[in-house]
């Protein structure tokens, strides 16, 4: 089961995430977070099959915001940045339970958060050398 989970989230990955920036350990970070959110949220096959064309979206949707509105100050983008993920915790309770709807905006911050921990680290022992 876990092997089928793991070949759709590799699949997912190249089709939608195509070959992305490298991340901790010198892996693919959508392969990575795809990893993460498939064991985080405990996804059975069918929900991942539901959940990762939306979330692809969602992806999309808020990479736009942040690229079409970088002149607005922080507070205001932020806010369409709230807007956007109303607007999908709607959309993802359609494919997967509200349960883990929540745990999934939680996961989202934990994995940023866990890259920026992470290449601060990096870019701190690259000074240090």
């Amino acid at each position: 089961m876990k092997k089928i989970i793991l070949l759709l989230s590799l699949f997912f990955t190249f089709q939608f995430g195509g070959f992305a920036q490298r991340g901790p350990g010198g892996g693919n970070i959508e392969a990575i977070k795809i990893a993460y959110f498939t064991k985080k949220l405990d996804l059975s096959p069918e929900e991942a099959q539901r959940f990762w064309p939306v979330y692809n979206q969602y992806v999309a949707e808020i990479r736009q915001v942040r690229t079409q509105n970088r002149d607005l100050d922080e507070v205001s983008l932020e806010e369409k940045i709230v807007n956007v993920r109303k607007k999908y915790k709607t959309e993802f309770a359609r494919t997967i339970p509200e349960e883990k709807v929540n745990t999934f905006f939680k996961a989202d911050k934990e994995f940023t958060n866990f890259l920026r921990k992470e290449l601060q680290d990096r870019s701190d022992s690259r000074g240090k050398n």
